[in-house]
């Protein structure tokens, strides 16, 4: 064999090698990718960007209303002509917002103070009446009320029969629920996602600080259709909401990755926006959020997520441009989801009333 020979043979087998060995090397990175795996990156911290929320409380919140007491719908009254022997009688503001009196009549009563009431029963009963004067006293507020639900010894829908603050409603209802085998309340009151619903909107109050550290900044007066909850520190549900087909909590058993999370929903509706889908984590005085590319995900160029208790994951209709803003946005959808399904939950105990929240959702 010649030399050159020698040295072409020797030549193409390097080439073998190299070649088989970069083969290798592609096939292991092939191997390695698998998108039906948890993107470990994504478990971490680190992944999750803190947001710094914009909205404040109001300190205006910090003090009874100064707006006199406008009477509604089932509050009870009592009602006397001065002067007039049996004249005095308790009757409630019906249905229809009007309060029945003697000749007077069904005369409109909700939305009205009580001395707007007085005037308006006595220009009612001076058809058979002389220059009468009437009296009216509030007995009992009904349409004025707010549910306090979640761990507590005694959750349900309690009227505001007078300014209230956010400690006297959940002393109203009980205060915390305690353990009886450890007489802790701190397992199964979660305080760090507790919140309070107003108009379809979280208000920023923070009740951990002011249940374990007294902040009574954070103690605010409650208003009427106000929904406080404390969930269970126990219950660790992740919500999926947004562009799906059946918005809902998913119970956190084993584990669970945004995948499966998505299809417990029944899957993205059509008008889905799948390249920026939100994870937030947290509680809400420091929430962290992570976007995920779900679309990437389905087409196996992206690895799977894997979800912790109390997450949110928000499938967006559309794309959006602040973080910050678009925060708030699903968090108030998120309470106002939870607050239905609860108070539905209670309907059978609170008189049949459950809470009528409107969900809002828009840039």
């Amino acid at each position: 064999m010649t030399l050159e020979l020698r040295i072409y043979r020797l030549f193409s087998l390097t080439l073998c090698v190299l070649y088989f060995a970069v083969g290798c090397k592609h096939v292991a990175e092939r191997e390695e990718f698998d998108p039906r795996k948890v993107e470990e990156s994504l478990l971490h911290q680190e992944a999750f960007q803190s947001l710094e929320t914009k909205r404040k409380l109001d300190p205006s919140n910090l003090h009874p209303s100064e707006v006199p007491y406008e009477i509604g719908v089932g509050d009870w009254v009592e009602i006397e002509i001065t002067g007039v022997a049996g004249s005095r009688s308790e009757t409630f503001v019906m249905p229809d917002g009007r309060v029945y009196y003697d000749l007077a009549g069904g005369v409109k009563a909700d939305g009205l103070t009580v001395k707007e009431l007085s005037q308006a029963l006595e220009k009612a009963l001076r058809r058979d009446y002389s220059s009468p004067s009437v009296n009216v006293t509030l007995r009992e507020v009904r349409s004025r009320r707010a549910w306090l639900l979640g761990r507590l010894n005694k959750p349900g829908l309690y009227p505001l029969s007078q300014p209230t603050t956010l400690l006297e409603g959940i002393s109203l209802a009980g205060g915390l629920f305690t353990s009886r085998f450890s007489g802790s309340t701190e397992e199964l009151a979660d305080l760090g996602n507790s919140f309070v619903l107003r108009d379809g909107q979280v208000l920023p109050v923070d009740l951990l600080a002011l249940i374990k550290s007294g902040d009574m900044s954070q103690n605010i007066y409650l208003e009427d259709g106000d929904y406080v909850y404390l969930p269970s520190s126990l219950s660790q549900n992740v919500h999926v909401l947004g562009a799906v087909m059946q918005p809902q909590a998913i119970g956190y058993k084993d584990k669970i990755n945004i995948v499966a999370a998505i299809a417990h929903a029944k899957g993205p509706s059509p008008d889905a926006n799948l390249d920026r889908v939100l994870i937030i984590r947290g509680s809400l005085s420091e929430p962290k959020v992570a976007v995920v590319d779900f679309k990437a995900i389905l087409a196996g160029r992206a690895t799977n997520v894997e979800l912790r208790p109390f997450d949110i994951v928000w499938v967006p209709d559309r794309p959006f441009k602040k973080l910050e803003t678009y925060f708030w946005l699903i968090f108030d959808a998120a309470a106002t989801t939870i607050a239905v399904n609860e108070g539905a939950n209670s309907v059978e105990t609170i008189d049949g009333v459950s809470p009528n929240i409107s969900i809002s959702i828009g840039e």
